[in-house]
């Protein structure tokens, strides 16, 4: 799971979405709870731009310097599934947070399950469509508060 996603059921959305997933209230402010539940809402950021081909709102949720999420939205405005480049069961599925913690800085840091399924994927809308397996992975995150709430500072997935 380098910057391309995956999720878990075989069947094709038929609608896509007109706006980003808001942020839930358990996801507001910068308690321990509250980080938690951010990477919740930060899968579901990834999962709208997988869609939509737009990053804008997983950007808006990340700090400048993430590498990690600077990754995905750069793949995303490529490959994704509303111009063809993405077709089945794309979409991460966030398993459990395994770990979080506050470090001396007062950042979050910690890891997260997630789980694909099968799809299909297409680097330029004229490739050969591409096969990718089910798989499983680890969300490696930091989460920096600002503004009195949680933004990804730096995340990486690796496949397992």
């Amino acid at each position: 799971m380098t910057p391309s996603p995956s999720g878990t059921a075989s069947t094709p959305e038929t609608a896509l979405p007109s706006t980003p997933p808001a942020r839930p209230q358990a996801a507001v402010g910068s308690s321990l709870a509250a980080g938690e539940a951010f990477i919740g809402y930060y899968v579901d950021l990834m999962n709208y731009s997988y869609t939509t081909g737009d990053p804008a709102a997983l950007l808006a949720a990340s700090d400048k310097g993430c590498e990690g999420c600077k990754g995905i939205a750069d793949y995303v405005r490529k490959v994704n599934a509303t111009n063809g480049g993405l077709q089945g069961d794309y979409k991460d599925h966030l398993v459990d947070v395994k770990e979080i913690y506050r470090g001396e800085t007062g950042r979050l840091g910690g890891s997260a399950a997630l789980k694909g399924g099968k799809y299909v994927e297409r680097s330029t809308p004229g490739a050969s469509p591409v096969s990718q397996e089910g798989s499983t992975g680890t969300m490696e995150f930091s989460l920096l508060a600002t503004g009195g709430n949680w933004v990804m500072f730096e995340m990486q997935i690796n496949e397992s």
